[in-house]
C-alpha cells in the first residue's frame, strides 16, 4: 500500500489515461459526490449507483474503485465533520475583559440616547 498516492491523484491519472467524454463526466460525478462524503469513495460510489452514468462510464468507475482499493484510499474515514458543530472554547481573561468593556459602552450609549430624547422632549413641551 503506497500512502503517497491520494484519491484525487488516482482520478487525475485516470483522466489522463481515459480522455473520453464519458470518463470525464463519470469522474466529475465522483468528485462531486466526494465533496459530500468527505472524500470517502466507498460512500460516493454508493450514492452514484442510483444515478445514470454516461454510456461507457462504468468501466472508468470500476477502474477507479480498483486502483483506490489497491492504494488503500477506497474507504477513508476522517472522523466527524469539524465544521458541523465547532467545539466550545473557554474564554481567556482578555476576551472576557473586551466583552465586558463592549457591554458597558453599549449600555452607556443607550443611556445617553435616552437622556437626549428626554431632554429634547422636555425642551419641546416646556417651550409651549
Amino acid at each position: 500500500m503506497n500512502r503517497g498516492v491520494s484519491l484525487y491523484g488516482i482520478i487525475a491519472d485516470l483522466r489522463r489515461e481515459h480522455p473520453t467524454p464519458a470518463a470525464t463526466q463519470t469522474f466529475d460525478l465522483v468528485v462531486a459526490e466526494l465533496g459530500k462524503t468527505r472524500d470517502n469513495l466507498k460512500e460516493a460510489v454508493a450514492n452514484i449507483e442510483g444515478k445514470p452514468l454516461p454510456p461507457g462510464g462504468k468501466p472508468a468507475l470500476d477502474e477507479l474503485v480498483q486502483r483506490a482499493r489497491e492504494e488503500g484510499v477506497y474507504d477513508l474515514d476522517y472522523g466527524p465533520d469539524p465544521y458541523d458543530k465547532p467545539p466550545v472554547e473557554p474564554l481567556d481573561e482578555a476576551t472576557e475583559g473586551i466583552g465586558f468593556l463592549m457591554a458597558i459602552s453599549s449600555v452607556a450609549v443607550i443611556a445617553l440616547a435616552i437622556a437626549a430624547v428626554v431632554i429634547g422632549l422636555n425642551a419641546i413641551f416646556s417651550s409651549q
